[in-house]
């Protein structure tokens, strides 16, 4: 289990600047980081993906398939979420599924997680090639988690009462250990926020580490992928 899954603090230097005020996000993905690689988006630390910030939010949804994991070392660990708040605040409201490298081979976990508290994780089985959905919604101060895993038939919901933070909205890769395991692709679909398609806010594309690790590709409507980039020359 991990102590801390959300970046809150270690929001680098770049990131933190684009999130003083919701007029500094340009539409659209976010321009290039001159610190980084051309073409490259902002550093995100350990996440990569997209978020958009700077009102009140109410629900966040999308579906990928979990892909095929090759594990470089027993640190690596990733999640593809959804999520409110935590972008600038170490509370965030989320629901995915994790891959973990710790036993050598890799092993998948659906959970859910209330931050700072820490991920509550699933007996469910998910396995590559699994087609997945999540979502979270809010009234108030009551959220609902939802992750479902279509190709095996099962879903879990848990309802919360949590004062939570809930000015941003998230579709994200993260490394709660900060390594990647090599997860090739990972292609989010039907992205929504609000009931209505991702392309239609002021978006933030985020690279793991500036491209180091990863690499967010265009937005079109609802729908982006991450590609694993670890080690390549950004440029």
């Amino acid at each position: 289990m991990h102590k801390s899954w959300n970046i809150g603090g270690r929001l680098t230097s770049a990131v933190a600047v684009l999130l003083a005020g919701a007029a500094l996000l340009s539409a659209g993905p976010a321009a290039a980081d001159p610190q980084v690689g051309r073409g490259y988006n902002a550093d995100g630390g350990n996440w990569s993906g997209y978020v958009t910030a700077g009102r009140e939010f109410s629900s966040v949804s999308a579906q990928w398939t979990e892909p095929a994991v090759t594990c470089n070392a027993t640190t690596d660990a990733f999640a593809p979420w959804v999520g409110l708040g935590g972008f600038g605040t170490n509370m965030v409201e989320q629901t995915g599924v994790e891959t973990s490298c710790a036993a050598g081979v890799p092993v998948y976990r659906a959970w859910y997680e209330l931050a700072p508290a820490p991920p509550v994780y699933y007996d469910d089985p998910v396995g590559p090639g699994d087609l997945i959905s999540a979502e979270v919604t809010r009234a108030g101060t009551r959220y609902t988690l939802t992750v479902t895993d279509h190709t095996r038939n099962w879903s879990r919901t848990v309802a919360r009462s949590y004062n939570g933070s809930n000015t941003s909205a998230e579709f994200i890769l993260e490394s709660p250990t900060g390594t990647f395991p090599n997860f090739g692709t990972v292609t989010f679909t039907g992205a929504s926020v609000d009931g209505r398609p991702l392309s239609t806010f002021t978006t933030l594309a985020l690279d793991a580490r500036g491209g180091y690790d990863d690499h967010t590709g265009a937005l079109a409507g609802d729908t982006f992928s991450v590609s694993y980039r670890h080690g390549a020359a950004a440029g």
